[in-house]
């Protein structure tokens, strides 16, 4: 993976980040800001880059990022034609070789609605480095299948806790097939290009053998085409949280397709208090939709199962409403 790290950087860049390329297998992020210090997050800890590639604790030792420098890395990235990679940058990111993808920040330029046009006068630069954890999502599988049928499943947890990288693993068993289910055809909405580390079309990440991805498509229009051309037994998609991505997935439900997905949220809590936002999507519409919650934590800077519930006990000891309506949550109303 050393060389796949150094490849994201112009050649004549290269030398200073030799050391840190070195380091690859324990790397999560690089943030480089215009005039500010180069930070590298390794292992859940933060430090500075100094002059000479090495990485430091200290403040004053750090290597400080100039324009031209951070436009050189851009630039690199999109094969030295910004201008074909439009559509993202005004996103704000940039999917590029090895599935790792690009955070760009810097001046936006708005249309005559008021949406984004493109970003210019770029000051600002975050490398999300992704790792694919084979095994990852192991130990879960005797708890995601009864009887070879895989349940529904969302994954929550906090930025940084591991929530794609799992959700990555658990497609990968699933579509390869595991000893609690034969493979089966998985559908991958992958909107900002997380999931797969697509690179013109193609997955960069290892998602099995029975999967289609649909990358940098908007999750409420890839799930309708997935549903109509694909035929798929599972959907999985990354961050949910428009109150149209929910409404799409119980459509999905309703199509007798089983949803793997994760959201951001500290806990049962934050997944409740969420809740609140979609009541025009029903009054639980997460129960309404998944069948096993896992709660995903960052600890010691290990990214860890905190605890993973089936639905009814998970709503039983977070939220009495759910556990005495028996009239909506029955058990011949569940999904």
């Amino acid at each position: 993976m050393e060389n796949n790290i150094l490849e994201l950087f112009p050649a004549e860049d290269r030398p200073l980040w030799q050391k840190v390329a070195e380091k690859a297998g324990k790397l999560q992020e690089i943030r480089l800001r215009v005039g500010q210090p180069v930070m590298v997050y390794m292992n859940g800890r933060e430090y500075f880059l100094t002059k000479d590639g090495r990485l430091s604790l200290v403040l004053q030792d750090a290597y400080r990022a100039g324009r031209a420098e951070i436009q050189r890395l851009l630039v690199h990235n999109c094969e030295a034609s910004p201008y074909a990679f439009e559509a993202e940058i005004k996103q704000g990111f940039l999917p590029v070789k090895g599935g790792h993808r690009i955070g760009i920040t810097g001046q936006a330029v708005l249309d005559d609605r008021g949406h984004v046009k493109i970003l210019k006068n770029i000051s600002g630069i975050n490398l999300r480095i992704s790792h694919e954890i084979f095994g990852a999502g192991r130990e879960l599988l005797p708890l995601l299948f009864e009887e070879g049928n895989f349940k529904s499943t969302l994954l929550i947890g906090p930025p940084g806790s591991g929530k794609t990288t799992l959700l990555r693993d658990l497609i990968r068993y699933i579509s390869d097939g595991n000893p609690y289910c034969p493979g089966m055809n998985v559908g991958v909405v992958d909107e900002r290009g997380e999931i797969g580390g697509c690179y013109m079309g193609v997955p960069r990440n290892d998602l099995g053998i029975r999967t289609d991805i649909l990358d940098a498509c908007p999750k409420t229009e890839g799930l309708l085409q997935l549903i109509r051309g694909m035929a798929p037994a599972v959907i999985a998609v990354d961050e949910i949280g428009k109150e149209e991505d929910m409404q799409a997935l119980r459509y999905a439900v309703t199509c007798g397709v089983k949803i793997l997905a994760t959201v951001h949220g500290n806990g049962s809590e934050d997944l409740l208090q969420k809740e609140k936002n979609y009541l025009k999507c029903g009054k639980h519409p997460f129960a309404e939709t998944f069948e096993y919650f896992v709660i995903l934590e960052k600890k010691n800077g290990n990214c860890v199962v905190a605890a993973h519930y089936g639905r009814e006990e998970f709503y039983a000891q977070t939220d009495r409403d759910f556990a005495g309506n028996t009239g909506m949550f029955g058990s011949g109303n569940m999904v």
